[in-house]
């Protein structure tokens, strides 16, 4: 009966690991995205030679720099997910934009989300991934190569993708950038 006795008790403990795992966890693995000319968005992983040439290539039209500068300044972090203070007006202007969007069951993973708005539609996308696994960064790798045949050419309204390449949460992330390229490429009238 010493066996049993044990046995039901290491069940009971297992029983009760298991509930007390899942409370933890029931608000972790939601996206969020952070625009990365925002003060608050932190470094993204990359070195600081390709954001250099990225805050370059992105601040061509000196009036696009300052509206997101003086703007990304008042934002803050929001448990929406998103974290622009701008409104997606539906009109979109032309240029590149940065967004990094987060994920994960404790948020561990990113993606760095480069676009190109031309005429309202995407031009192109660059994915610049920051895996905390080996399966991230399959995953990641995946959506990077598959994404651009899934979005090119694609009005930046109302796009959202579902799992590419079997990426799901990466698909997710890439969503919450796309609300945040919405809003911070709106014309504000």
């Amino acid at each position: 009966m010493t066996d049993m006795h044990a046995l039901k008790k290491s069940a009971t403990l297992a029983a009760a690991g298991l509930v007390v795992a899942g409370a933890l966890l029931a608000g972790c693995g939601e996206s969020k995205a952070t625009p990365m000319n925002d003060d608050y968005a932190g470094n993204s992983g990359e070195t600081e030679k390709s954001q250099e040439e990225q805050s370059q290539s992105s601040g061509s039209d000196s009036s696009d720099s300052s509206d997101s500068s003086s703007s990304s300044d008042s934002s803050d972090s929001s448990d929406s997910g998103t974290t622009s203070d701008k409104k997606d007006t539906g009109n979109y202007k032309d240029g590149d934009y940065s967004i990094n969007g987060q994920y994960g069951p404790v948020g561990e993973d990113s993606i760095d989300v480069h676009l190109t708005i031309k005429d309202g539609n995407v031009e192109n996308v660059e994915i610049v991934g920051h895996p905390f696994t080996t399966i991230s960064k399959n995953h990641q790798d995946a959506f990077a190569k598959a994404i651009n045949g899934v979005v090119d050419g694609k009005p930046l309204k109302d796009l959202k993708v579902d799992k590419v390449a079997g990426a799901s949460w990466t698909s997710d992330a890439f969503n919450k950038a796309l609300e945040i390229a919405r809003q911070e490429a709106s014309i504000q009238e």
